[in-house]
């Protein structure tokens, strides 16, 4: 399964600029919907595209794997 740390990377850049990041201010800054970034935030197994990715690493300034993290299916 697809992990995304998106929140933690929102985490981050914030306490690096000292001051609150938002989804909304992602969505704005990376030209995806709004509500993209928030089901990536919050939806577990949330499926979304290349280019978001791309987006979202342009803006933080990181690699896909700091992004996106594989794990393990339990199940399996």
């Amino acid at each position: 399964m697809i992990r995304f740390r998106l929140k933690e990377l929102i985490a981050e850049k914030g306490f690096q600029e000292g001051r609150r990041v938002t989804i909304d201010e992602v969505a704005k800054e990376t030209g995806v919907h709004r509500t993209t970034p928030s089901k990536i935030a919050n939806q577990k197994g949330y499926k979304t595209n290349t280019e978001v990715l791309d987006k979202l690493c342009a803006y933080f300034g990181v690699e896909i794997g700091q992004v996106a993290e594989y794990l393990e299916d339990e199940r399996r």
